[in-house]
């Protein structure tokens, strides 16, 4: 459950110099060799119908979220999702997301995307179990060599699939906790690392293997028609089902 943050604000950002401080705050989340999206890019495309938001206390931004419009008007892509080092803990991925939702269902727009690291438990767990979404696309190497907190392995991506009036989704909307894996002798499984960032920075020969090893599994249930439909924090697992 989501703590409470006294005086937390969840709001579209207003103007260009909230925008360039998102670009400050994207380099201390991000390292300052992983370049950020540029304040006058995120104001056109806010202009243009995007979504460009953030959490802040006492007119500290501690979270950062940025979405875009698509070829189809009831999708939007969201590209970046951020929060500070010293604010983790607090849920504010989950909130910005929940902002998110409700943001995009007031446009007309029922469907949202966007990529991340099949590594990274952290965002499989927010993304997967606590927001519902699914996958089912995986690239390779998909924003090429990267520096910053990325470096050192290839950039493969899955895409999660947010549908925003599922049931199940609106059921954890509002407060209903992840439903356990139903029963099914046909569910494949598959382990990730518990600490992406400690294999980068101690074993890095390892953080590769697993990569590669991650990259096979679910390349392989997704040709056969699985989809990640779960994910257990705990035991650090996907769970795919047929579709």
């Amino acid at each position: 459950m989501n703590m409470q943050v006294p005086g937390l604000v969840l709001r579209e950002l207003n103007g260009v110099a909230e925008l360039k401080q998102a670009e400050t705050f994207q380099k201390e989340v991000w390292g300052k060799d992983d370049p950020p999206d540029n304040s006058d890019i995120m104001l056109a495309i806010q202009h243009e119908g995007g979504l460009v938001a953030g959490a802040f206390r006492d007119g500290r931004m501690l979270g950062f979220l940025f979405g875009f419009p698509t070829a189809r008007p009831h999708v939007q892509h969201s590209h970046r999702l951020a929060v500070h080092q010293d604010s983790r803990g607090l849920g504010l991925g989950a909130r910005l997301k929940w902002f998110q939702r409700d943001w995009c269902l007031a446009c007309g727009i029922t469907l949202v995307r966007w990529t991340y690291d099949p590594l990274r438990r952290i965002n499989a767990a927010l993304n997967i179990a606590r927001l519902g979404a699914t996958a089912g696309t995986y690239h390779e190497s998909y924003y090429g060599p990267m520096e910053g907190i990325n470096a050192g392995i290839p950039s493969d991506r899955l895409v999660a699939d947010w549908d925003l009036s599922a049931p199940h989704v609106d059921a954890l909307a509002h407060g209903a906790e992840p439903a356990p894996p139903a029963s099914d002798d046909d569910l494949v499984t598959v382990e990730i690392p518990k600490d992406l960032d400690k294999l980068l920075s101690t074993d890095l020969d390892t953080a590769l293997s697993e990569r590669l090893r991650v990259r096979e599994a679910l390349t392989s249930a997704f040709a056969q028609g699985y989809r990640i439909t779960g994910f257990e924090s705990g035991t650090s697992r996907y769970l795919l089902s047929r579709q």
